[in-house]
């Protein structure tokens, strides 16, 4: 997304009809280089990263109707569509990572609250857009 830093890992979201049919290419996963990590926190999920402590991609798959697929895309075009509110979203995690550069946990959690309320602006506004 324009105006954010990040580090550069490619994430990729797929959408399937049957996400219990994706642990059967688990293996051939592996074998392309990435960790399967299950649902990874976010329930019908499958996750995917690639890279270990240097990431170079993630894979997340969601079953078709999954609510997660419509709150990431609308989380992009909003933020694509509010440059001030990607621009302060950049800013917000360059100072987390400053101040934790070694627990991504305390990291993830300190982007939490803004990360919801972006959530909330972003499926309003999808309704309209």
């Amino acid at each position: 997304m324009p105006n954010i830093h990040a580090k550069p890992v490619i994430d990729i979201m797929v959408e399937v009809t049957n996400i219990k049919q994706i642990d059967a290419f688990n293996k051939e996963m592996e074998q392309l280089g990435y960790e399967v990590l299950g649902e990874y926190g976010i329930s019908k999920r499958r996750f995917f990263s690639k890279g270990g402590d240097n990431r170079t991609h993630h894979v997340h798959i969601y079953e078709k109707g999954n609510n997660q697929i419509s709150q990431h895309l609308a989380f992009r075009d909003y933020m694509i569509a509010h440059p001030e509110e990607s621009l302060k979203y950049s800013r917000l995690k360059q100072a987390l990572a400053k101040k934790f550069p070694t627990d991504i946990f305390k990291y993830m959690e300190g982007k939490n609250e803004y990360i919801q309320g972006i959530d909330k602006q972003a499926r309003m506004w999808s309704r309209f857009n």
